[in-house]
């Protein structure tokens, strides 16, 4: 079984990549307690994790907040954990502090796989929404018709275009 993670408090969180565009590689990373956590997803997951801590954002209740940390590059080295098949959020009230929960991709059923607990205060989590939507953003520009992303050896042509 693969190790699990648990942060009452990170240092940072971040989203980035690793390969050219087309073979990109999408992590999520936490640094906490000195230890550097490097967890493989997808793009679709770093997009819509975004745009779902974007939404909670704007529903939690006024409160004074800090400046968000500007350092988001990832870290070296990228050894990844494992992959994550499912993300959740849960808010704690009391600390107002929101709590990022990934659960491994596990192929058996029966398997309990690993998880990780990142908990985050509110300026972390508008840097992360912030570098996340950079990060996807910077893929490959999707087909106009099909929005499939345009692959760059072949000029950008989609053949959808026939």
């Amino acid at each position: 079984m693969s190790e699990s993670f648990h942060f009452e408090a990170v240092d940072t969180v971040t989203v980035g990549t690793l390969g050219p565009k087309g073979q990109r590689v999408f992590y999520l990373q936490c640094l906490a307690e000195g230890e550097l956590v490097s967890l493989k997803f997808e793009k679709r997951q770093a997009a819509a994790l975004a745009e779902y801590l974007d939404r909670v954002l704007n529903e939690m209740p006024a409160a004074e907040e800090t400046d968000p940390p500007d350092d988001l590059d990832m870290r070296e080295p990228v050894v990844e954990a494992w992959t994550i098949g499912a993300l959740g959020i849960a808010y704690d009230q009391e600390e107002g502090r929101v709590i990022l929960v990934a659960e491994e991709l596990v192929e058996d059923p029966d398997t309990t796989g690993a998880s990780a607990r990142f908990t985050m205060t509110r300026p972390q989590v508008r840097a992360l929404v912030s570098r996340a939507r950079a990060v996807v953003a910077a893929g490959r520009p999707p087909c106009s018709y099909c929005l499939r992303p345009l692959e760059p050896s072949n000029g950008d042509w989609c053949p959808c275009h026939n």
